[in-house]
């Protein structure tokens, strides 16, 4: 049986390698203007449009340079020496030649069959710029093929010259010093680059960059933005696509699809009971926020491919570094707006040890995209006419990243210094199929999700709330699941919450985030998450206590997924679990405190339990004082 032909792909972060992947193998990984979004090898087949034989593609992380000089660039150099491929695509940045044929140029002396794809030749173009490509190729003994990769422009011509390559010898050259090879890579540009543009005008970009990088006026304008991306997902367009799924399709519609049944068939009432709260109640609760969880992805997938969310990684630089954070650490943070897994990941090409961890313990704090439904039932239920509410857990993220920041540095007394290189793209304008693409991509993993681990989660809430030792009852106060839940709901008090059935949320939300929603759904009998919004959560929270319940669920440990990826990155696990217990007590301490100085504000009178929320905030402030000035040891 014939092997695959294998295909691997380097280039500079943000030269366009993990958009040609994606286009050539029909995937949709995450694409980001910064090195370390792609943290590790991945391979997919070829689509069959391109070749008619079986071709592996691997995407290999993105580096400037085949010397390890960071963990990233440790990463691709182990990747590319430490692997057979048939043959190496190298993606060089038309925009950047000169920086990109440095790390070609290392390339070619490792022996290896390579081709050069030269992307982004549309802004030569729109420079005025031209290339001698078939100068380049002669000098440098390698073929050079334009490409166009967000366009699928060119990509036929590229991968015939890669199999013609595939499995031809080069030899082994002796590698140029560094100074060496800059004033060759000089000489080749001037030499075969017809320069029509000045250098030193100042570009579109450089004006925005003006605005959106200004320390002041960019986080302004980066909370608006938010604002906005949420007020037009939420209360607008996909708000009125969720109220309908919620109201027709699981409020009247799939009741009554039941009800005949029943009528029809006979059917018992417990059934009955299992179709409403489980399948309807507790599955169709949470696919009733797709439509907001669809366009928040695509905005955000827009913003990303415009090129302004590396402006907000460059604007949190110089305040990260302030709390001894790496300027690399806003890079997890962003890879985890979509999905902590992949964020908690991407903190392993940080070089200091320290600030890997902490930058691993603050990452989850950001709201991903399982927490977004959870966002939207609060919002919706308890803030119908206040767009305030998404944006300012992103607010509060910051705002605990930066003061959790300044007290894990006091902790490890870190003071070490990392620098931080991000490629600034120009702005373009985004590609609309690649936002499409993405945005179908999170809904089907919503779907599985929900038809899946939510599923599963609401069937057997649903069953340990319909029993109890005696068998089936009518009283879910009386049920396995009152029984176990209600032993820990003394926890809520110092909240100024009550009820087993939100500690039980609470719990399934650790398995993933959206079960939130479908346990209330379960628990509480509603048939959908508008009905969630209609009065029944009225008897739980107020308005105060519903937003210390929604912190509550975003700052505290996040899912199972995410904890295996942390006990996987943090190797150890004493600091697995100290992880785990610093992010349960910023979530428990964030909701005491809204809860117990909102209720103060808001309703002017404190809690019954603002005497124990005093205590266990004594007991926090003493517990951190002793963490601040206890002697080091070597094994911290």
């Amino acid at each position: 049986m014939n092997q695959p032909l294998r295909i691997a792909l380097t280039g500079n972060p943000n030269s366009g390698k993990t958009t040609l992947f994606n286009k050539l193998t029909g995937s949709n990984e995450q694409v980001g203007n910064w090195a370390g979004v792609t943290v590790e090898p991945i391979f997919a087949r070829m689509r069959k449009r391109y070749t008619a034989k079986d071709v592996d593609v691997f995407d290999l992380p993105g580096t400037y340079s085949i010397s390890p000089y960071s963990p990233e660039e440790a990463l691709a150099r182990q990747a590319i020496l430490g692997q057979s491929y048939d043959v190496i695509i190298n993606i060089a940045d038309g925009a950047n030649l000169s920086r990109s044929l440095f790390f070609a140029t290392q390339l070619l002396e490792i022996g290896r069959p390579i081709v050069i794809a030269l992307n982004k030749a549309d802004i030569l173009k729109q420079r005025g710029d031209e290339v001698d490509l078939a100068f380049l190729s002669r000098e440098l003994g390698v073929p050079i093929v334009p490409i166009q990769a967000s366009k699928a422009i060119g990509l036929d011509d590229l991968i015939r010259s890669a199999k013609a390559q595939a499995g031809t010898s080069r030899a082994i050259t002796e590698p140029l010093h560094d100074e060496e090879r800059r004033r060759m890579i000089d000489e080749l540009i001037d030499r075969s680059m017809i320069r029509s543009h000045d250098p030193l005008k100042q570009t579109l970009s450089d004006r925005l960059d003006r605005f959106f990088i200004h320390p002041i006026i960019g986080l302004i304008s980066f909370f608006l933005i938010m604002w906005a991306v949420y007020a037009f997902a939420i209360e607008g367009l996909g708000g009125r696509l969720s109220d309908w799924i919620n109201e027709r399709l699981f409020g009247e519609m799939a009741p009554l699809f039941v009800e005949i049944l029943m009528n029809r068939y006979g059917l018992s009432p417990v059934l009955g009971s299992f179709l409403n709260q489980a399948v309807i109640g507790g599955v169709g609760a949470v696919l009733g926020f797709i439509p907001i969880i669809m366009l928040l992805f695509f905005l955000l997938s827009l913003l990303e491919d415009s090129g302004y969310m590396s402006r907000v990684a460059v604007l949190m630089d110089k305040y990260f570094k302030r709390i001894g954070l790496s300027g690399k650490s806003i890079i997890p943070m962003i890879v985890g707006s979509g999905c902590a897994v992949p964020g908690v990941m991407a903190t392993r090409t940080i070089e200091n040890v320290d600030q890997r961890r902490i930058t691993a313990m603050l990452t989850p704090f950001v709201p991903c995209s399982a927490k977004l439904p959870v966002i939207a039932l609060i919002s919706v239920a308890f803030f119908p006419r206040s767009s305030w509410v998404g944006p300012s857990t992103y607010v509060l993220a910051i705002v605990i990243i930066v003061l959790g920041g300044l007290l894990l540095k006091k902790i490890f007394r870190n003071t070490d210094e990392s620098h931080f290189i991000v490629e600034l793209p120009e702005y373009r304008l985004p590609s609309f199929s690649q936002a499409l693409g993405r945005m179908w991509d999170q809904a089907k993993a919503f779907v599985y999700k929900a038809s899946t681990i939510i599923f599963v989660m609401s069937v057997l809430i649903w069953i340990l709330q319909a029993f109890d030792f005696s068998g089936l009852t009518d009283d879910p106060s009386t049920s396995f699941l009152a029984m176990l839940s209600g032993r820990l709901s003394f926890l809520l008090i110092p909240l100024g919450l009550a009820g087993w059935q939100l500690v039980t949320a609470l719990l399934t939300g650790f398995i993933a985030k959206e079960n939130v929603v479908g346990t209330l759904a379960v628990l509480l009998a509603a048939g959908s998450s508008e009905a969630l919004g209609t009065g029944i959560l009225a008897d739980y929270f107020n308005p105060v206590t519903a937003y210390a319940y929604l912190l509550l669920n975003l700052f505290t440990p996040p899912c199972v997924a995410a904890i295996a990826a942390l006990k996987k990155e943090l190797r150890e696990p004493r600091w697995v679990w100290r992880t785990l217990i610093f992010q349960l007590s910023v979530g428990y301490l964030m909701a005491m405190i809204v809860s117990q100085l909102g209720s103060l504000i808001v309703y002017r009178q404190l809690l019954a339990s603002w005497w124990i929320a005093l205590i266990i905030l004594i007991v926090y402030v003493v517990i951190i004082v002793y963490m601040i000035n206890r002697r080091p040891t070597h094994a911290d």
